[in-house]
């Protein structure tokens, strides 16, 4: 049972990229998808722990959703954990700006063209 994730779900726990190993293209190219950056200005926008992957209005089925979470994961920008049947996020702020200081705030504001 090592693949089960805590709590005893079905799935296997979600591998996570430290933005350390994250390469400048990667993080480029995870920021440049529309459906990705709404999901990361959604995730700054909430708390902690708050948004279960389902809980996102993106324009996206379940499969590409699941893709865009996988993309951000290994681009070192999300975290996620199981918590009973849900499956919540974090969006790694502080470690992806150690990173690549100044590239989320471009992502995040608004008054740019996407």
């Amino acid at each position: 049972m090592s693949n089960q994730a805590a709590g005893g779900s079905h799935r296997a726990a979600p591998v996570h990229t430290d933005p350390e190993d994250v390469s400048v293209l990667t993080a480029l190219s995870a920021v440049a998808d529309p459906v990705r950056i709404q999901l990361i200005r959604e995730l700054a926008g909430s708390a902690d722990w708050t948004r279960s992957c389902g809980s996102f209005d993106v324009p996206v089925g379940k499969a590409a959703l699941s893709h865009h979470f996988s993309v951000l994961r290994g681009a070192g920008l999300v975290e996620q954990r199981d918590e009973g049947p849900r499956r919540v996020n974090r969006l790694r702020r502080e470690e992806f700006d150690a990173r690549f200081p100044g590239l989320l705030n471009l992502v995040l504001r608004v008054d740019q063209r996407d």
